[in-house]
């Protein structure tokens, strides 16, 4: 921003943004040209095959003007964009199960190398959010134990896995969606639990894994007896500046979880919603699927920030930051060479093999090819 408050090119570095469709088309192209996004992000539905993936993320690329994050969404397990393309990967319970911390490693580092190889430079994994048996239903096997200090274990050594890939990770669901019983992607959960207890039980893996995580991901849960009210923490300047900048004293980037989700819709509009997560501190709003939501977001921050210098201030605060990441970032940011049919088997090899190792050393753990439950579908196909 100017000191005039106008707004500039920058505000779209406050966007990571999905769409329809396996290839680039004049529409997308348009929106990408136009609206500058920090980052793109792509679903299963985006993904056919290893070169078509490639290709479209390098257009993707040729739209911006500075280097791009190119996400995706990729746990293992039940949450796994690459099935169809390289085979299905364990989920982080499975690998968990094995007890290897070796293991937990090369999970990182496996999935990282596919995600390189594919062109993704960013993967929005691992989840820190507690096995309780509230959210069951919910996060299945995408949670790892009940034990805060067990999923730091898991979690520093996966994060460490995607960093010797050449991948950054994220930690998400903050504050924490162990004591949730609603799917966020339909509605809002609200977890009675005080922050005292947080504290001391969901929040620890990002206490102690904050200078590990190049991205914190923020949940649409209410936490009311921390905020006093139903104000999901995206929405919340208490959860994302008070509590993770201040107290917790993360520094890197922090990214919303889907605006378009229905437990964040149910307080805000899209525009509104992205309006009030960068007023409460939050650097990247991710808008994953409907180019109208992604227009009403840019347009309302654009508006907002021409009409309000503060916010104006607070919009050139994160749009610096993200772009001084990735200034940081630039050779790891940098587009690699297309996959050769060589590397593509020696992925889907070495995943086999890492699959069958897990199954073996873990036997009583979930099928890796079970299919997904209801609330985990939704999980593979938008959002995060």
């Amino acid at each position: 921003m100017t000191r005039s408050s106008r707004p500039s090119p920058e505000v779209g570095q406050l966007l990571i943004v999905g769409f329809d469709g396996t290839e680039m088309t004049p529409q997308i192209s348009s929106l990408l040209t136009r609206i500058q996004p920090a980052g793109v992000i792509l679903f299963a539905r985006n993904i056919k095959s290893v070169e078509q993936t490639w290709r479209l993320l390098h257009d993707c690329r040729k739209c911006i003007s500075t280097p791009l994050f190119t996400c995706v969404d990729l746990e293992g397990g039940r949450v796994d964009r690459f099935r169809e393309v390289l085979g299905p990967a364990p989920s982080a319970a499975d690998v968990y199960a094995t007890g290897d911390r070796k293991l937990f490693r090369k999970h990182g580092q496996m999935i990282g190398e596919n995600c390189r190889s594919l062109g993704f430079k960013v993967d929005f994994a691992p989840a820190l959010d507690l096995a309780f048996e509230a959210s069951r239903s919910v996060m299945s096997s995408r949670s790892v134990s009940a034990d805060p200090k067990e999923v730091v274990k898991y979690a520093r050594d996966f994060l460490a896995g995607l960093r010797i890939a050449g991948v950054l990770g994220c930690g998400k669901h903050f504050p924490g969606l162990g004591e949730g019983k609603l799917d966020s992607h339909h509605e809002l959960p609200v977890i009675e639990k005080p922050l005292k207890k947080l504290w001391a039980e969901d929040i620890v893996p990002y206490r102690f894994l904050q200078p590990q995580m190049p991205f914190v991901m923020i949940s649409h849960a209410a936490y009311p007896q921390v905020t006093g009210d139903k104000t999901p923490a995206s929405l919340s300047r208490k959860w994302i500046s008070d509590i993770l900048r201040k107290r917790i004293g993360y520094r890197n980037l922090i990214v919303s979880d889907d605006l378009e989700m229905g437990g964040v819709l149910s307080a805000a509009p899209i525009g509104q919603a992205a309006v009030k997560f960068v007023r409460s501190g939050g650097d990247l709003c991710l808008v994953c699927h409907r180019e109208d939501y992604i227009a009403h977001a840019y347009e309302e921050l654009v508006k907002t920030a021409e009409k309000n210098p503060k916010f104006a201030r607070r919009v050139d605060e994160s749009a610096r930051r993200v772009l001084t990441f990735k200034n940081k970032s630039a050779k790891l940011l940098r587009r690699g060479k297309a996959p050769s049919d060589t590397t593509v088997k020696r992925l889907t090899r070495n995943l086999w093999e890492f699959s069958e190792e897990v199954r073996l050393r873990a036997p009583n753990a979930e099928s890796i090819t079970a299919e997904p439950t209801t609330a985990e579908a939704s999980a593979d196909k938008a959002g995060a």
